[in-house]
């Protein structure tokens, strides 16, 4: 059985960062001898943007993405796509075109299952109603897998960068049949913390979730939106940020605003591209940086 050092897996990339769960706090112990997993995260697809001065390849990148996760040779338990699959637009039509295109390029990935939900550019403008069409699922939703509890939050449809009430109790609701030593997994897009409110990188409730899921010992958050790596701790919980498979944008203290940075033909699709990493039972580990590459 594979164990996963917890340094190597703070390192962990986001977008397409293979996530063992047995790298996760409190996961290599779970109780029933529940079997060891591993899933992939991609975030910010941004299906329709057309910047060629940042992304001159921005209708290949989502392929080359799924093309190399599909050419590995263990195939995930499931993967995740943690919101913004397409580009904003105003127009209603343009929206569900785009989100048909995305499902329809996702359909290719040879997993077992996928999952999604919505970012603020694919149901801020509309409060979800066509996601929700093209994708017929909630918003927000729950599911268990080999013992440990997932948790989806959408803190992107309402237009203000909430979770609200509702979900609010929801999830304490969901939290109050569990017990303290449940692993759980909770996926959304903004992050829960106040990363940089002035950029939009935070839920404005956030706080009240966090304060919900303190209770239990192993929670972990993955989150995308920034277009960055970033790993951060709120007491016990760790949250850890994807990169985008379209656009990296600044990190945080590095520009005065919030930007898009541009290609650099010298190392194209820097910062686009996923990192597997994988540890033996005597503890020796191996970290991969898997770019995306041209065809």
């Amino acid at each position: 059985m594979e164990s996963f050092d917890r340094r190597d897996f703070l390192r962990l990339a986001g977008f397409g960062g293979i996530v063992f769960a047995s790298g996760l706090q409190g996961c290599a112990t779970r109780p029933g001898g529940a079997e060891d997993f591993y899933f992939v995260q991609l975030s910010d697809i941004h299906w329709g943007y057309d910047n060629a001065t940042v992304n001159p390849d921005f209708k290949g990148t989502l392929p080359k993405a799924i093309a190399a996760r599909n050419s590995l040779a263990q195939k995930p338990d499931f993967v995740v796509f943690t919101g913004d699959l397409t580009q904003t637009t105003d127009n209603p039509a343009t929206r569900r075109a785009r989100l048909k295109e995305f499902r329809d390029i996702a359909a290719r990935l040879d997993v077992p299952k996928t999952y999604f939900f919505a970012g603020e550019h694919d149901a801020a403008l509309d409060r979800g109603e066509a996601y929700q069409e093209l994708f017929g699922e909630t918003l927000r939703y729950t599911f268990d897998h080999k013992g440990i509890h997932f948790i989806v939050l959408d803190n992107t449809s309402d237009p203000a960068p909430i979770l609200g009430a509702a979900q609010l109790a929801w999830l304490k609701a969901d939290l109050a049949r569990l017990s303290a030593d449940q692993p759980i997994i909770v996926l959304t897009h903004r992050p829960l913390f106040a990363l940089a409110p002035q950029w939009d990188w935070s839920t404005r409730d956030g706080s009240e979730a966090i304060q919900l899921l303190s209770g239990f010992r192993n929670v972990t958050v993955f989150y995308g939106h920034i277009h960055n790596e970033h790993h951060h701790m709120t007491g016990n919980i760790a949250h850890h940020a994807a990169m985008s498979t379209m656009f990296p944008l600044s990190p945080l203290g590095t520009a005065e605003k919030k930007t898009q940075l541009p290609w650099n033909a010298k190392l194209p699709y820097k910062g686009l591209g996923y990192r597997s990493v994988r540890a033996d039972s005597g503890g020796r580990h191996e970290a991969k940086e898997i770019p995306i590459r041209p065809a």
